[in-house]
């Protein structure tokens, strides 16, 4: 069993500043992943940023420049950092950790609102 667990959502105005975490636990033994996904009403879920085992990063075109993903020593926690933040940015965001074999594993979701 593998659990991840968010926090660091809320309520911002634009321009604003959130910091979401979200740490796995389990029976993890490598990940070759962890990433943010978001979901807005009506929408479908897709990638904001993801961070491999290597390090290596990638972002949604959306927010480039604004967020930035790290995984501190290549623990089990991932950050999320949102600064500049837009309405448009509102939506449920999810935790995901790709593990071998077991495939990707996905948290609860916290919901981020940005106010105009």
């Amino acid at each position: 069993q593998v659990q991840l667990v968010e926090s660091g959502g809320g309520l911002v105005q634009a321009g604003g500043s959130l910091r979401l975490s979200c740490a796995a636990s389990g029976s993890i033994f490598s990940i070759n992943a962890m990433g943010w996904y978001r979901q807005a009403p009506g929408e479908q879920r897709a990638l904001v940023a993801r961070i491999t085992s290597g390090g290596s990063t990638n972002y949604a075109d959306s927010v480039k420049g604004r967020f930035t993903i790290s995984r501190p020593n290549a623990k089990n926690t991932v950050y999320l950092q949102m600064n500049s933040l837009k309405p448009e940015d509102t939506a449920v965001y999810y935790c995901a950790v790709d593990i071998p074999i077991n495939g990707r594993k996905w948290g609860q979701g916290t919901q981020v609102t940005v106010s105009s």
